[in-house]
């Protein structure tokens, strides 16, 4: 069975845009190996958008980039949106009974699958189907932007707690 897991990058304050603000570069090495060993990736719309990014080379990119492009490619995508008609390489378009085909997932498969997005994780989180929150934080303050938690902050118990790198502190978390 695999193992829904929610984690983002996020500011003191609680947000996650990544317009705003990039991971360090002992964080992003981090984020590239946790991408490598993936069973796959569970995206809402927004952040799909967003991760597009990685689906072709950019000439300006560092070894650590192109390192995270190709972890990123290699693994399959499954998008929840109602909107889109279409998606990339290697992504699977979900468009209904997303509690069903996510079930199905976390039963046929084995590993972790990481879930993007903040609204994506709040309708899993209300279907009781996410077991592990990471949360990254950074030195940064924001005061705006998409909150970590889209909705209520459900009960969680700590299990664990990481400094990575000089400047972040993953704290791990399963609902209580």
């Amino acid at each position: 069975m695999a193992k829904l897991v929610f984690g983002l990058n996020q500011s003191l304050d609680g947000y996650v845009d990544h317009q705003e603000f990039a991971p360090g570069p002992a964080l992003f090495r981090h984020f590239i190996e946790q991408v490598r060993v993936l069973t796959g990736s569970v995206y809402g719309r927004r952040m799909y958008e967003v991760m597009r990014y990685w689906d072709e080379d950019r000439p300006e990119w560092d070894t650590d980039e192109r390192s995270f492009a190709v972890a990123w490619r290699s693994q399959p995508k499954w998008v929840v949106s109602r909107t889109l008609k279409s998606v990339g390489p290697n992504a699977t378009l979900v468009e209904d009974d997303i509690e069903a085909v996510i079930r199905g997932l976390r039963d046929e498969l084995t590993g972790e699958i990481e879930v993007g997005g903040p609204d994506l994780a709040r309708s899993l989180t209300d279907l009781g189907l996410i077991d592990e929150y990471r949360l990254y934080f950074r030195p940064v303050v924001l005061g705006r932007g998409k909150p970590f938690f889209a909705g209520p902050r459900p009960p969680l118990r700590v299990v664990a707690s990481d400094l990575i790198g000089g400047d972040a502190i993953r704290l791990t978390y399963v609902p209580a």
